[in-house]
């Protein structure tokens, strides 16, 4: 592939990165004062993916430290948000779940984006969203398994 056709490709993801960045915004403005995005990317993440990780597979997940995600955690966990119960496997290591509150605090994070989401949509309707969405998911997929790979 010829260098200058890789500069669509640098365009494609600085303007997902420009894209994260003002969700990002929008979406900690509707937080509770104290809370950040990777506090609500946490809940989320355990929720969508699954419930039970340890806190470096979190780390891992999340590509940051593991004391980062330590910090984030002991947040989460001082608001009673999520809970950290022995690792049924080892009972050395502890496993995060989220708690009632948490998925509470998650859903109505969803709840109070709600009208930047409708004024998204006004914009881009369901028809164009559902068309972008599978390509934004299969380079997802992509990106997230090449991370792994050696």
């Amino acid at each position: 592939m010829d260098k200058r056709d890789l500069g669509l490709y640098f365009v494609f993801f600085n303007e997902i990165g420009i894209i994260e960045q003002l969700i990002r915004t929008l979406l900690e403005a509707k937080l509770p004062k104290g809370f950040l995005i990777s506090h609500f990317a946490v809940l989320n993440h355990l929720i969508r993916v699954q419930e039970g990780q340890t806190p470096l597979v979190l780390a891992r997940a999340f590509q940051i430290p593991k004391t980062t995600m330590t910090h984030t955690l002991a947040v989460l966990q001082r608001h009673a948000l999520i809970e950290m119960r022995p690792n049924p496997k080892d009972k050395r290591s502890k496993c995060v779940f989220t708690t009632a509150t948490g998925r509470e605090f998650r859903d109505q994070a969803i709840i109070d984006i709600a009208p930047d989401l409708e004024a998204v949509s006004q914009q881009f309707p369901m028809d164009k969203m559902s068309k972008i969405v599978p390509y934004l998911t299969e380079v997802r997929q992509f990106l997230d398994s090449y991370r792994d790979e050696p």
